[in-house]
């Protein structure tokens, strides 16, 4: 089993299910599988347990491109993304948790 790079993903969403549901949000390459990202989650960040992994595939936007002024347009894609939602049994991850600053009032 190869070992693939998780990188958590920061949104307004995902701090939502943070805090509700113990469930992250991950961007995973498209060839991850489910087994993959469990292994992945539980060796990059200690002290977790997954509980469940449910994945998507997003599939890439159009996009319009010009090659000169009003000659030859076109369109492209984006690259597809794929996003892994794991929910946790037990542990916590470090990624909204913020240092307190302490100031000097004078």
């Amino acid at each position: 089993m190869k070992l693939v790079l998780v990188t958590p993903r920061v949104s307004e969403k995902a701090y939502r299910l943070v805090t509700a549901e113990n469930t992250y949000i991950f961007d995973v390459p498209i060839s991850a599988n489910k087994n993959e990202i469990k292994a992945a989650v539980e060796a990059q960040f200690e002290g977790v347990k997954v509980a469940k992994v449910t994945t998507l595939v997003q599939s890439g936007k159009a996009v319009r491109f010009s090659r000169g002024k009003n000659r030859y347009p076109g369109t492209t894609h984006r690259q597809d993304s794929k996003k892994a939602y794991v929910r946790l049994s037990e542990g916590k991850i470090k990624v909204f948790e913020q240092e307190e600053v302490k100031e000097d009032k004078k």
